[in-house]
């Protein structure tokens, strides 16, 4: 992707939704399954909104969400079909994700209690391995609880779990399946809906794929054992370009020391903006014909990028990630990963869309 910018804008990233639904579109190939798109984060930092607008062409069973609010605000656009609360249900949510028509997932037996009043359905969470929510898959007692309210009328719709470690470690992926199918195994009857696979699960193939598939970070354009168009592209333009001397410091703490007579150019985004510092003297950008390294702290709201002897010029447009410089290879140079680069993106960069199918 390429981009010239427009208006000025200091800062900006170019969604290209049809790479999204091309990466949709791997997934289910791949699976065989109905999609359930994960869109929380603001649709991992890429818009909410529009990504699921754009994603209603595949006719996905539903989208996952991590707050009611979430939820509200895509039923808020139109938005029509199920809506999955995927944070654990807490009570005091109960009349928001009845009023957004959300679908909470409960994995406990006072969270079900107090949802099964209202007659809607929910999604049971089983913690087969993961130890961060859901109904431990040995839970003797907390599993009698939920199954004699299963018995009673409770509207289960679906039965979930989440794999801890499908892209680092497959075969653990195994383990917590056959744990997994014991519980479901156990309920009263099978709930309509059996989901597990995230991304690379479900890129995996069909072992996993039960009913739906949970895809997230893949849409988006970040690996996940398979290479993903990509999908955003972080634009800045340069603000300002100066020459510095062999032996000049630049930047707070003085901590990049010019090794040669250098072009420094000065971009228009910072770390309020989603660049995060933790590129200083470590990230590189695409700017012109070349990939250059970023030099010195970053900053606020500007990241010095040292060209060299290259060309450049105030209005000039770097691609921080998305060209050259790809999603993950400037993840691994910040020491993190693509997830929390998408959602660091501050309010201040404009979401701009090419490729929208509608």
């Amino acid at each position: 992707m390429t981009s010239t910018g427009e208006g000025g804008a200091r800062a900006w990233v170019d969604v290209d939704l049809s790479a999204l639904l091309a990466n949709a579109r791997t997934v289910m190939a791949r699976s065989g399954a109905r999609l359930l798109p994960m869109v929380k984060a603001n649709g991992y930092g890429l818009g909410a909104v529009r990504v699921t607008r754009a994603l209603e062409v595949l006719e996905p069973w539903g989208y996952g969400v991590a707050t009611p609010e979430e939820g509200a605000e895509l039923r808020n656009a139109g938005i029509a079909r199920p809506i999955v609360l995927f944070t654990p249900f807490l009570p005091a949510w109960r009349e928001a994700c009845v009023a957004a028509r959300v679908t909470p997932v409960i994995g406990d037996a006072e969270a079900l209690a107090c949802w099964r009043s209202t007659g809607r359905p929910f999604h049971l969470e089983v913690d087969s391995g993961m130890g961060r929510a859901g109904v431990r898959w040995d839970d003797a007692a907390s599993l009698d609880a939920i199954r004699a309210m299963l018995r009673a009328g409770a509207t289960c719709e679906g039965v979930c779990t989440h794999f801890h470690s499908a892209d680092e470690q497959p075969a653990s992926c195994d383990v917590q399946w056959e744990r997994f199918q014991m519980v479901v195994a156990s309920l009263p009857a099978r709930p309509a809906l059996v989901h597990a696979a995230n991304s690379a699960a479900a890129l995996a193939g069909t072992r996993f794929a039960a009913d739906l598939v949970r895809p997230g970070i893949f849409i988006y354009g970040g690996a996940a054992g398979v290479t993903p168009e990509p999908v955003a592209a972080l634009r800045a333009r340069v603000v300002a370009a100066r020459r510095v001397d062999a032996g000049d410091a630049i930047g707070y703490g003085a901590t990049w020391i010019a090794p040669r007579a250098s072009t420094i150019a000065t971009l228009g985004i910072g770390y309020a903006d989603g660049v995060l510092r933790s590129l200083s003297n470590r990230g590189t950008v695409e700017l012109g014909s070349g990939v250059h390294p970023i030099a010195g702290r970053v900053t606020m709201d500007m990241t010095l990028v040292d060209v060299g002897d290259a060309p450049v010029r105030p209005g000039d447009v770097a691609t921080l990630f998305g060209g050259r410089v790809t999603l993950d290879a400037q993840a691994a140079a910040a020491g993190t990963i693509s997830y929390e680069l998408l959602t660091s993106l501050g309010r201040r960069v404009e979401r701009r869309y090419t490729g929208d199918p509608g």
